[in-house]
């Protein structure tokens, strides 16, 4: 079973971290994930920096852009990952766009994940019937569950489509504004996290943008399998470094 469904089995109140590889510093995204799981977290979603990434607010676009500049690129995430199985157990998904893995060669890019050990993969500019249609079945030969995303704005015929297409969690996008955004949850957004509960779904959901801290991870959980969490905990990597990872964790928990 894939790390990714096997987790989501076990666990309720699921905790995913995003974070961009190469950030602080280049060599920084190995010890990262190994702290995170020390701390307790259930995913790592490692992201992916990308010159232009749309979805992204201030927070994540800066740390890309750091990443960036200090080295950071497809070919050097997959040699700092390539013993990366050796120390850790805890399911990791890289997260980013689709242009750097069309330019790596998405094949490659796929076998590549797999022998380094990723479980999953989120690409938000990949559309449902691209992925269907071009990229499924290569997904699926080198064992990587493809995570689709909903926002407010996605209509119950097409998230019922989603959840059929899905074959681990749906990320659900708190609202369609860019991450980081948020600084809590309203009526409205609550309604909306009711609204999908109340579909009965077949894949769990992780909501994601804008949870911050206990309470807003206490939040979504009422109404998901969990939460995910990218602009506050890269927040806490530029203020404190790599050091106090297990505080801002427990800050949730």
């Amino acid at each position: 079973m894939n790390r990714i469904n096997q987790k989501l089995a076990e666990k309720e109140q699921i905790l995913s971290i995003y974070f961009s590889a190469g950030y602080p510093s280049l060599n920084d995204t190995v010890g990262i994930i190994a702290q995170l799981e020390k701390s307790g977290v259930d995913l790592i979603e490692i992201g992916l920096p990308f010159s232009d990434p749309l979805a992204d607010g201030p927070t994540i676009q800066n740390s890309a852009t750091a990443a960036l500049k200090n080295g950071m690129s497809t070919k050097v995430l997959f040699d700092q990952l390539k013993d990366v199985r050796k120390t850790v157990n805890i399911p990791l998904l890289i997260m980013g766009y689709f242009n750097p893995i069309i330019q790596y060669g998405v094949e490659q890019f796929c076998e590549t994940c797999a022998a380094v050990g990723i479980d999953g993969l989120i690409i938000p500019d990949l559309p449902l019937e691209i992925y269907q249609s071009d990229y499924q079945e290569l997904f699926e030969k080198y064992g990587l569950i493809n995570v689709l995303l909903i926002t407010p704005q996605t209509s119950e015929s097409r998230i019922r489509q989603i959840d059929a297409a899905s074959k681990g969690f749906i990320y659900t996008v708190s609202s369609a504004s860019v991450t980081g955004s948020s600084t809590g949850f309203g009526t409205e957004q609550e309604a909306y996290f009711k609204r999908i509960q109340d579909m009965q779904l077949t894949n769990p959901q992780l909501i994601g943008f804008g949870i911050h801290d206990k309470q807003t991870f206490k939040t979504v959980s009422t109404f998901a399998k969990g939460g995910i969490i990218g602009s506050a905990f890269i927040k806490h990597l530029t203020y404190n470094g790599v050091n106090r990872i297990d505080t801002f964790i427990n800050g949730i928990r």
